[in-house]
Parts: structure tokens; sequence; C-alpha cells
């Protein structure tokens, strides 16, 4: 990279960063409890609205890994997400009634929260209809996967979104609070991805899988992405761009090998296809919220009338991440 590209990269580093810190005053503490966090806490940030069905079994999952301390922004909830959180001992919960646009789609308040808590510790930025999974996460607590990273002096991990689905109507079961939603959205697309590099942030750019081949047919080029990097050892000096597809310094986007090698890497299971679906849909269509004039949501709306069977026959039934590491969709790298 040239001299004038690496400056513009600072700057606009610096951008995001003032840009969050003015953005902290649209956020409202409902329960701090970031007193409690310990120097070596392992942290969960997330943003959300109207999620209340997820939350039991969304820190279920990342307690069990070993996470310590969930920051949570809630984005003025009417289902009584509000209440919920902050009535969790090991949760700390901000309000909103801000533009969730208006705040890059909550990337500026989780900026914020993480520059300020965040420094210094390993930090999981996911949504509430993520699941991380890394190598070993069956025999292994998150903490372990971290050791390693500060042993080998890396800052940064990544995670492939894998959309999973149920076989048949997205709404023929019925989803409860503190279910696994793997009980029901239990399948993945095992091929059909692309990807390519981004010059300019230098991480890589993948495609596909079954909101490409259902909801994007007609343009595969405008699906959502599927590359995020959630798992930081953050410092105050960081600064996500877009989601969590990429992040400045741009050295933290490099989490693959360039000379044709593998370096570690995760995968995050995205629940999103359950009966749940279609309201939220219409919800977000409504809001007009979301990126590119919520165009993912207009093709979610058109492609949901009838609750269409993402489930073909390529599809895979999920097992263990060892199943996913073999079909080349995560990786353990030289993590023996």
């Amino acid at each position: 990279m040239g001299a004038w590209q690496s400056y513009r990269l600072r700057l606009q580093r610096r951008r995001w960063r003032l840009r969050a810190f003015r953005k902290r005053r649209e956020l409202r503490p409902v329960a701090n409890r970031t007193d409690q966090i310990a120097p070596t806490d392992l942290l969960v940030f997330s943003t959300l609205r109207n999620e209340g069905v997820r939350l039991p079994y969304f820190l279920k999952h990342y307690r069990d890994m070993g996470v310590d301390h969930f920051l949570m922004v809630d984005n003025d909830s009417t289902d009584g997400s509000l209440d919920y959180l902050a009535s969790q001992p090991d949760v700390s919960v901000w309000h909103t009634r801000s533009s969730y646009k208006r705040s890059r789609f909550g990337v500026d308040w989780l900026n914020w929260l993480a520059m300020k808590y965040g420094h210094e510790h390993w930090c999981l930025t996911v949504d509430p209809d993520e699941l991380f999974l890394y190598p070993f996460c069956d025999t292994r607590p998150l903490r372990a996967l971290t050791d390693w990273l500060d042993a080998s002096s890396i800052k940064s991990f990544s995670a492939m979104l894998l959309d999973m689905y149920p076989k048949g109507r997205i709404d023929a079961e019925p989803y409860r609070a503190g279910q696994n939603p793997l009980e029901i959205a239990a399948w993945f697309d095992s091929g059909n991805y692309t990807i390519s590099k981004n010059p300019k942030f230098g991480n890589l750019w993948i495609q596909g899988g079954p909101r490409s081949r259902v909801f994007f047919s007609d343009e595969p080029e405008r699906a959502p992405a599927l590359n995020k990097i959630p798992l930081v050892r953050w410092n105050r000096r960081y600064a996500y761009v877009s989601s969590t597809h990429n992040l400045l310094p741009r050295g933290l986007n490099l989490v693959y090998d360039e000379w044709g090698g593998e370096k570690a890497s995760g995968v995050l299971l995205h629940t999103k296809f359950l009966d749940t679906f279609k309201a939220k849909a219409a919800e977000e269509l409504e809001r007009g919220q979301h990126y590119g004039a919520s165009r993912e949501y207009i093709q979610y709306a058109n492609g949901i009338q009838d609750n269409p069977d993402l489930w073909c026959k390529w599809s895979e039934r999920y097992i263990n991440w060892r199943q996913l590491e073999i079909l080349g969709l995560m990786s353990k790298g030289n993590w023996a």
C-alpha cells in the first residue's frame, strides 16, 4: 500500500472514532455493570431490537463458551428485551431511540462501547441470531483460543457467516424462547460460495449460500456479505468500518494466509431463518433502517410471501465443527 492511501485510512479511522465518541450521547445506560469487568474478562458486544425470544439461548451459548460479560445496545425494543437484559447479572445494557441507520447500522454505538470498555480485552461482536463456533469448541473454552492467539501474537480472528435453515417451510415449526435454534434450522449450503479480495481494506469478501440462490438469484453480486472478523483483541485506537466485515487498522483484516496456507478461523451459524423471520422482515422493511435503502429486506419481503423451502438437494445437515472444517468452511490452522 502506498503512503498516501495509508495516510487516508488513518484519517478515516480517526473519523470513525470521533463519530463514535459523538454518538455516545445517544446511549442511555439502563443497567451499567461494567465495574464488574475484570482485566482478563472475555466480552460480547451486540446491538438488537425486538429479539426477546432469542436472548435466553444467545446468552446461554456464550456463557457456556466462557464469556464473562455482555455489553448490549437495545434500539427501542417493544417486546420486553430491554427489561430482560437489565435483569441479567452479567449484562450491561444501554437504550437508544436514535436512528439505527444514522449510527452506521449500530457500528458507531458498539465502537464507542468497545473504545470505553473493551480496551485490551478479547471482544466478540455478534448479532443475537449468530452463534460463534471455533476449532475444538466442543472440548476447549473460548479462553483457550484467545490464550493461543495471544501466544501467537494474533490480534483478530475471522468467522464465515453460515446461513442455517430448516428442511421445509420456514414457518413449519415455531421457535420457543430458550430453545437451541439449531433444533429447527439444522441445514446449510456446503458449497455455492465466491471469494474475492477488497483492495482497499485487504479483507476477503465472501458471498453465496441460500440468501444468494433464493433471494438474490437474479443479482448474486448484491447478495449479503458472509465474511466477518468478530473476535478482536481490542485497542481503543481500533474501529469497525462496516459491521464486522472489516476494521481499521488495515492489518487486522489479514486473517488469511496470502501465500496459500491456512490460518485458524471459525464460523458464525446464522439462525435468521426461523418462523419469526417473516414478521421480522416486514418490521425492518417498514422501519427502513438497513443498508442500501433496505434492499436486502425488500428482497426478503418479496421472497418470503409463501415461506419458501430453502432446503435443496445439496443441503447438508449440521453435525459439528469438524464437519465444517472438512468442508473447508473453517480451519484449525496450526492450532493443535
